[in-house]
């Protein structure tokens, strides 16, 4: 191949030949000859390889040479130009050696100057430490070994800092286990970009390892006086003591309050200095959630959606093609009216208005219900008034004394569903609620028992969970009393590792399979693993001792229960190591017993092997459920996930296609993903009817509060083809009112602030209506409807409010767009794209980011999102 510049050609042959002279000069038996060629050869390499696109030429020329400058350096005696020549083999290395050669000479040479020889070769040298450090022993005689290698990395570190790789700086530093030196090379002008960096990593590196990066960001955030990322971040490490140490140690009471804001939306309460009493009140008031009635109505008035709307507004029955005839009319219509009743309740959720129950007639819907269907109806009023303590509990009153025990349930319910992550220092929902814990009715205790739960969900009242540690062990309390009371604690006690409960919960489960282990058996067992598994949800390794409590457990209960708290205790990690022991159970197949034997042993063992199956796929359907929950907070775990279902849906158990519809919608909720919505429209048609309810409600999980118009259609189309068939009907109707819910202003998804952080109250909602839901029939076509009520924990406003410093309405431009990646890039680039121009308040869909149009105002919390106090922008000019 000819060059077309000959000039080029010269000046490479001319490059050729001197390097070939200096070589042999090396060669050369005069000691005094060796220095000044060492010192030609470094120039030409430090000159070519300043900035590296491709392989240098002095490095390619002196390839052939590599072995012959090693047998050099061993006959060079004069200790600096060994120094030398050992540098100078070091970089050769790069292009020539296997192994680690070039950390070996590098180690033999010069003990500074590293980050002369130019960026590839840092990054080289960074790898082959990382190699180098994995393989040093856990031994007292290897700390010299790993000094030395520290020694480098404190060069390496500061240089990368300095040319934006702090990535590589990161890398380096986490890879030797030294996250603690970081602090030092880590200034103003890049600290953002390091902790973005540290904490995009979380979700890929194992524990303990996920806890030190959380730390050591939180740590840089601190020394840099960023509260609000701090904040965070000790939210998302779920360590109580840290929060109340930031919130107490900032000064600035403005920002005080944004903190109570971003508490208050992860329902986290902390104990406040006692020296400024009067602003103490405002900070509580706050972060018990006291106004997000007043401004989620405010938002309303905005968005001009305050007429309240009627189940036939969301169903519109007038754009079906078929014609009524009288008798379809007629089919089941205590079912349908209940079925209204949940609908208009989450259509109308916490607008405090509806045309059903809160009107001067609302008496007649309840009493359209049959007795059961009466208690979920009043309950219902408890969605409508939610958050709104001071008007909605006079509103409930009037049904609190009433003698018939499904009214009365429902009052008792839909008080606590009305206090539902909501605090008040008068405690109304205890109050009204403790009496009836142990009321000889079942139905009223559910209903109170219920209603504590969701009421002081997240709160880990000892005085509550006390109280109701009493209802397990009367023995009064029938299964499905018991299974409600767990669920409550469970809630109550979500992610403390509540001792007092676990050991109440564990008491009884052991009672039970003394005096009744059939109970075991039943749906409402399911509930007690899963009060356990809640008070353990996101604290991974701590649940280990309560799961090996377990063993004494016959295996069909115990195989279950285990899986269910384990999944539990790593819920949102994205742990690759639990999902791929889930993927294991879900693997097994049973294969049918051999027919050749005699006619007794073959009934015998046929009827064990059914049990076995049973017991199997019921823990099957557990893990499947765990593949969602320990999926959802990561987005590439989430595609990985919805591949695996595809397969289970296709070549597995029927158990297992059961709850996959389930999984998905957890995985997916408030997020109505399309290639998920194809999937459950597919199965919403299964022949099994089962899989077609569960794939239903997931529909309505996925489109949760979001007005999604081709869910909408699609479940429109259902109610047609599901028409008479009154379960089918039943479950369409749902989640019709679930798309709808709050007219489109709500949300069921526990991940906020960017989606970085889980609340931890909303998945034990979810999970309590999902657990239920595993015997879809016996539960909620049942007459436990009242457990869809589970979800008003989890249920949150999707909006952005702004403030000005005193908390009056502060209207102001934004921009909103959807949400980009901007971890690891160079330079300042846009946050988000595809963006519109709205004034607060707005809404935010899932995926979308808001920042500010203009300059005159500065957020106190970098994440727009919820509530956002904006203080004027001293240099701002017009």
């Amino acid at each position: 191949m000819k060059l077309k510049n000959p000039k080029c050609l010269k000046k490479t042959k001319k490059l050729q030949e001197d390097l070939a002279m200096v070589i042999e000069r090396l060669k050369d038996d005069n000691p005094n000859l060796w220095n000044p060629a060492l010192q030609a050869l470094k120039s030409e390499i430090r000159q070519s390889t300043t900035s590296m696109t491709s392989v240098p030429k002095p490095l390619k020329f002196l390839k052939p040479y590599f072995d012959s400058l090693k047998e050099i350096y061993e006959k060079i005696e004069d200790v600096m130009t060994k120094k030398l020549c050992a540098d100078i083999i070091s970089v050769l290395a790069m292009t020539n050696a296997e192994g680690r050669e070039s950390l070996k000479y590098r180690l033999l040479g010069t003990p500074g100057g590293l980050v002369d020889w130019g960026h590839e070769y840092v990054r080289h040298i960074s790898g082959e430490i990382v190699g180098e450090w994995d393989e040093i022993p856990e031994a007292p005689e290897s700390e010299e070994q790993k000094k030395v290698l520290i020694e480098l990395t404190k060069q390496i570190a500061p240089y990368q800092m300095k040319l934006n790789a702090e990535a590589e700086a990161c890398d380096l530093l986490m890879e030797i286990e030294r996250l603690d030196m970081l602090e030092q090379y880590v200034d103003e002008s890049v600290y953002q970009r390091v902790c973005l960096y540290l904490t995009s990593c979380v979700p890929y590196v194992p524990a303990p390892e996920n806890t030190n990066l959380l730390l050591c960001a939180l740590k840089l955030y601190r020394k840099f006086g960023q509260a609000p990322h701090a904040m965070r971040l000790a939210m998302q490490l779920n360590d109580k003591k840290l929060i109340e140490d930031i919130f107490n140690s900032c000064s600035d009471w403005s920002m005080k309050k944004q903190l109570a804001f971003m508490m208050g939306r992860q329902n986290t309460v902390v104990q406040l200095n006692d020296d400024e009493d009067d602003r103490n009140e405002d900070l509580v008031e706050i972060m018990s959630n006291t106004q997000l009635n007043a401004n989620f109505l405010s938002l309303a008035r905005e968005l001009d959606i305050m007429e309240p709307k009627t189940p036939e507004d969301i169903y519109k029955s007038h754009l079906e093609n078929s014609r009524p005839s009288y008798a379809s009319a007629q089919v089941d219509s205590a079912r349908q009216n209940l079925a209204s009743s949940f609908v208009n309740g989450f259509v109308n959720a916490g607008f405090g208005k509806d045309k059903l129950l809160l009107c001067e007639d609302g008496s007649k819907a309840i009493y359209k219900n049959k007795e059961h269907g009466m208690f979920s109806t009043t309950a219902s009023l408890g969605l409508l008034l939610l958050w709104d303590l001071d008007g909605g509990l006079t509103q409930i009153d009037r049904f609190m004394y009433s003698s018939d025990e499904n009214l009365k349930a429902g009052a008792l319910l839909a008080c606590g569903i009305v206090s539902c992550g909501v605090k008040n220092d008068c405690d109304p929902a205890w109050a009204l609620l403790s009496d009836y814990v142990l009321n000889d009715k079942p139905t009223v205790r559910i209903g109170s028992i219920f209603g504590l739960g969701l009421a002081y969900s997240g709160t880990d009242r000892l005085d509550i969970t006390s109280h109701l540690c009493t209802v397990l062990s009367d023995p009064k309390s029938s299964n499905e009393v018991i299974g409600v009371t767990a669920l409550s604690l469970g809630m109550i006690a979500v992610g403390t590792c509540n001792t007092d409960v676990t050991q109440a919960l564990l008491l009884t489960l052991m009672e039970m399979k003394e005096t009744r282990e059939a109970s075991l058996k039943e749906p409402f067992a399911k509930f007690l693993p899963l009060g356990l598994g809640l008070c353990f949800l996101g604290k991974q390794e701590e649940a280990e001792a309560t799961i090996a409590a377990l063993e004494g457990l016959p295996e069909p209960f115990h195989s279950m229960a285990s899986t269910l708290i384990d999944v539990c205790a790593y819920a949102g990690t994205g742990n690759v190591l639990k999902i791929q022991q889930l993927q294991h159970i879900c693997s097994e197949h049973y294969e049918p017993e051999e027919k050749n034997k005699e006619n007794k042993k073959e009934k015998k063992e046929k009827e064990e092997a059914k049990d076995d199956k049973a017991d199997m796929s019921m823990q099957q359907a557990v893990a499947t459920l765990g593949l969602g929950l320990i999926a959802m907070g990561e987005d590439i775990g989430s595609d990985m996930a919805y591949r695996s279902f595809g397969l289970l849906l296709r070549y597995s158990e029927l158990a297992i296609r059961r709850v996959v519809p389930l999984a998905l919608g957890l995985l997916y909720v408030s997020n109505p993903k399309l290639n998920a919505i194809d999937t459950l429209s597919k199965f919403s048609h299964d022949a099994d009817p089962e899989v077609a309810y569960n794939a239903i409600l997931a529909m309505g999980l996925l489109g949760a509060g979001t007005n999604h118009a081709r869910l909408a259609t699609m479940l429109r189309q259902l109610a047609q083809y599901h028409a008479k068939d009154a379960n089918h009907l039943f479950m369409v109707r749902i989640a019709q009112g679930l798309v709808h819910m709050g007219k489109g202003t709500l949300t069921l998804s526990p991940y906020h602030s960017d989606r970085q952080l889980m609340r931890p109250v909303a998945v034990a909602g979810l999970l309590g209506l999902l657990v239920a839901c595993i015997d879809v029939k016996q539960t909620i076509l049942g007459k436990s409807h009242y457990l869809f009520y589970s979800v008003a924990a989890a249920i949150q406003p999707r909006m952005l409010v702004t403030f000005d410093e005193e908390l009056k309405a502060l209207p102001v431009s934004v921009r909103v767009g959807t949400a980009v990646d901007v971890v690891g890039q160079a330079g300042k680039p846009k946050t988000i794209t595809g963006f519109q121009t709205h004034t607060t308040p707005v809404l935010l869909s899932h995926g979308e980011r808001a920042e500010l149009a203009t300059d005159e105002y500065l957020p106190l919390t970098p994440v727009l999102e919820g509530f956002v106090i904006l203080r004027k922008n001293p240099y701002f000019e017009k």
